[in-house]
């Protein structure tokens, strides 16, 4: 990882995702993907539509014989998009136990961003709902499951890194 924390995407197989403000509906998706979207300051357009094809393409739905195999464009799913800060929070910088969101991106160049992520999904023939950007919002879900992706792209990398538990067994494709 470099100097700054990567643009990161909390990816959860969802049967259904819904987003509140105030008890009102803001979004909603059926079978597919809530993406929780954390936006850090040296982010840009590359880094939002780089994050949007491969959650795309993430193969985390399962083919016929079990495996993950198919994507959200080949089941034809919904996603759901929420803006989170907190996913910034650089627990290098903690001092005590109050984290440290000094490399979140400031909402004036993190919502066109969190605009584009979705837009480029929407491009590669995702149907995406969204939250309310900067809202306190009350998320709810039924995770399928479960299942749980961390994507990062690093800022200013040609490629993406994702994280999750190790393989030991080899039994993942």
């Amino acid at each position: 990882m470099g100097e700054t924390a990567p643009m990161r995407a909390v990816i959860q197989r969802v049967s259904r995702a819904e987003v509140t403000v105030d008890g009102v509906t803001v979004g909603a998706c059926g079978a597919g993907l809530l993406v929780l979207l954390g936006i850090v300051t040296d982010d840009g357009p590359t880094e939002a539509a780089r994050l949007a094809a491969r959650v795309a393409r993430l193969r985390i739905f399962e083919n016929d014989d079990g495996r993950f195999d198919r994507s959200v464009v080949d089941v034809a799913g919904e996603v759901l998009v929420v803006s989170q800060f907190t996913l910034a929070s650089d627990s290098g910088r903690q001092k005590g136990t109050r984290p440290d969101f000094s490399k979140a991106a400031r909402p004036e160049v993190a919502e066109p961003l969190y605009a584009r992520f979705c837009e480029e999904l929407r491009g590669l023939g995702v149907p995406v709902s969204t939250g309310a950007f900067g809202a306190r919002m009350e998320v709810s879900l039924v995770n399928d499951g479960p299942v749980t992706i961390v994507l990062d792209v690093e800022t200013g990398s040609a490629g993406t890194a994702a994280r999750s538990a190790p393989d030991p067994e080899g039994t993942r494709g």
